[in-house]
């Protein structure tokens, strides 16, 4: 199987970017199942329903999320009534919506797809290595999932990397999100888990982290004042990555990194 993530969308520029190369990438890669993060996809901050269904509508089949899930008011009531719209999965339990889900492709194959967030350097959740391994010990890998994708949502790339390792062998791939920066550390570990520390944005790298230059660095510069944050203009890089799994075990086989359009260098998968 083929399954194709992109990271973070950070505003208008990003899913124009997603919206052009995401029907082109399914065909040309023969992409099985799409995953993307929308969690910035609003202006930066958050996901709204019209958003969430353009995102479908150009051939994503899950939408994960992070830290910025929430933030638009009118995506509350979509979080239930769209199961392929995920939130982090360590959340509280009255949380609306849900943090994982098995779901379909084309040819009757099934998907586990389940969205954790980190603890390191973010807001108190839930431990998310029990929340994920629950998660897998309910559907476990060749037994009601052919291949089963997490995006871990955090800061620290020591916790990501532990929890990749954690996980080795009982997924068939893991992927960070989060700081908008993808790593040149793309792998099969040991036991046959594709991993990533992080996938990088689809969005303007001209700013800071999506983000318009200005204001960040002003931020840091002084010590008054949050000057707002407003989303970067320019061409966007669409980043991720591309698994390919044994259909025989559903652990990962071949792995390569995707960058296209805007400031950073090429990357395009060879199989």
């Amino acid at each position: 199987m083929r399954v194709l993530f992109l990271g973070d969308v950070v505003g208008r520029s990003g899913r124009e970017a997603v919206q052009d190369h995401l029907p082109e990438l399914r065909e040309q890669l023969s992409v099985d199942f799409a995953i993307v993060n929308g969690e910035n996809s609003a202006g930066g901050f958050g996901i709204t329903p019209d958003i969430a269904e353009a995102l479908f509508d150009a051939g994503a089949d899950v939408i994960t999320t992070g830290n910025h899930a929430f933030d638009k008011r009118e995506i509350l009531t979509y979080f239930d009534a769209e199961s392929r719209l995920l939130r982090p999965a360590n959340y509280p339990a009255d949380t609306p919506g849900k943090g994982s889900g098995l779901f379909p492709t084309a040819d009757g194959r099934f998907v586990l797809v389940a969205n954790v967030i980190l603890r390191l350097f973010m807001d108190t959740s839930d431990d998310p290595f029990t929340a994920a391994e629950r998660i897998v010990e309910e559907c476990p890998l060749g037994y009601g999932a052919d291949f089963i994708f997490i995006d871990m949502h955090g800061e620290a790339t020591s916790e990501k990397v532990a929890l990749g390792h954690f996980l080795d062998g009982r997924i068939s791939a893991i992927v960070g999100t989060h700081t908008h920066i993808p790593t040149a550390d793309h792998m099969i570990l040991a036991g046959g888990t594709a991993y990533m520390t992080d996938a990088g944005m689809c969005g303007s790298y001209e700013g800071v982290i999506g983000m318009q230059k200005e204001a960040p660095v002003e931020r840091f510069l002084s010590k008054w004042g949050r000057p707002r944050l407003e989303v970067a203009e320019g061409p966007a890089t669409v980043s991720g990555l591309l698994i390919e799994s044994d259909d025989a075990t559903g652990l990962a086989t071949r792995v390569a990194p995707i960058r296209l359009g805007g400031l950073l260098s090429e990357a395009f998968p060879d199989f």
